[in-house]
């Protein structure tokens, strides 16, 4: 439903995770017992957590770290990776540098030309740890770094930015053609966004992607939202675009995950992507925060490097605990940042759903004052839900 904002101008209302709750079901299932398995394309997880393609998150030992447990990292192939031999150094000084200095190193460190033969390199590394490589790039960069990586032995590539379209306007370049490059250039499956829409999500799939990145802006080192005025909270673009999902399988008997990208501080987040139609979930700062992170307790957006508008930021989150803590626990913190898979299962367990395909369907209410109602205490002290 449409709200009139002024004279003949409609506006639809969007939520976002804190203006949602789960509503718990009637029967309750053994959290122990639930499946939290997913499927993207003919790749199997264990766990339905994927690392975010940031530079603070994800490096080659990252990455096999993840593997182990049963997720997915995903590698940036426009960063610090493939720029530097020896990316560690570059890492310290960003991680130095003072809050003013930040985003002007950011974007000086990103000068140097990606070197093509670390993106081989950078697979080869992670394929012989023996788990799956996922890797990233600008859809500018997409046949070139794509074809490099696939031969290399990549399991699955990412082609994404701010905003991904199946339709794009240009005449000072030739656009990518997003069908051509899915279902003739690549041989490995292709995850394409990022998009927040119901009809740019169709479009999308109609490319032959195996799933759709989900969220404009949410991230807590992204600044799109400031910078351009641009996105939708996250619950109403996951719905949306969950609907596409279910209408393109309906439509064509193939099922297009959908992976929500971004905006989830705590399991409690996490927990309503899923509720919301989500396949999977992508996390960034959550897994910053580990030991295994590359960024030194510091995270920053894929565009702060970006030479004339940054539309990203470096912050501070910590370093908390390793990546097994985070996602298995045992939580040490008491602000549902830890231990996110026991989180989800327990969510899963509360609802009665066994699968991820039945927490799609909880129920969901609005409820924006839910994670504040009786906590007057928390908030006072500043602990728990009120940090």
């Amino acid at each position: 439903m449409g709200f009139f904002i002024g004279r003949d101008r409609e506006a639809r209302r969007a939520y976002g995770f804190d203006e949602v709750a789960i509503v718990p079901g009637n029967l309750t299932s053994n959290p122990e017992e639930v499946d939290v398995t997913t499927k993207i394309g003919p790749i199997n997880l264990e766990i339905p957590f994927l690392a975010s393609a940031m530079d603070g998150v994800v490096d080659v030992n990252f990455a096999i770290a993840m593997g182990k447990l049963g997720g997915l990292a995903v590698l940036n192939l426009d960063g610090v990776q493939t720029r530097y031999e020896n990316p560690a150094v570059v890492l310290d000084k960003i991680a130095s540098a003072s809050p003013e200095e930040a985003t002007a190193l950011v974007q000086d460190v990103y000068k140097e030309p990606i070197k093509t033969k670390l993106i081989a390199e950078r697979v080869k590394q992670i394929k012989a740890a023996g788990v799956k490589a996922a890797i990233s790039c600008i859809p500018a960069n997409a046949e070139e770094f794509g074809k490099i990586a696939q031969d290399a032995g990549a399991d699955i590539f990412v082609a994404q930015g701010t905003v991904v379209t199946a339709k794009h306007i240009a005449t000072k370049y030739t656009p990518i053609n997003l069908a051509n490059f899915c279902q003739k250039i690549m041989k490995i499956p292709v995850i394409i966004g990022n998009v927040v829409s119901y009809q740019a999500a169709i479009e999308l799939m109609e490319t032959g992607c195996v799933a759709v990145l989900v969220g404009v802006g949410p991230g807590a080192a992204c600044t799109s939202r400031g910078v351009l005025g641009i996105g939708v909270p996250q619950v109403t673009s996951t719905v949306d675009c969950a609907s596409a999902r279910d209408y393109y399988f309906k439509k064509t008997g193939k099922y297009v995950s959908i992976i929500t990208d971004g905006g989830m501080n705590s399991g409690g987040d996490i927990c309503k992507a899923f509720a919301s139609g989500a396949d999977a979930v992508m996390v960034g700062s959550a897994f910053a925060r580990t030991e295994e992170a590359p960024g030194r307790g510091y995270h920053w957006g894929m565009a702060t490097p970006h030479h004339n508008l940054p539309r990203g930021t470096r912050v501070r989150v910590g370093v908390t605990g390793s990546v097994e803590e985070i996602l298995y626990g045992p939580a040490r913190l008491d602000d549902g940042t830890q231990n996110l898979v026991g989180a989800l299962r327990t969510c899963m367990g509360t609802v009665g759903a066994m699968s991820i395909k039945e927490m799609q369907i909880a129920e969901l209410i609005i409820a924006p004052d839910i994670k504040s109602e009786g906590k007057l205490f928390q908030r006072a002290q500043r602990i728990g839900m009120c940090k």
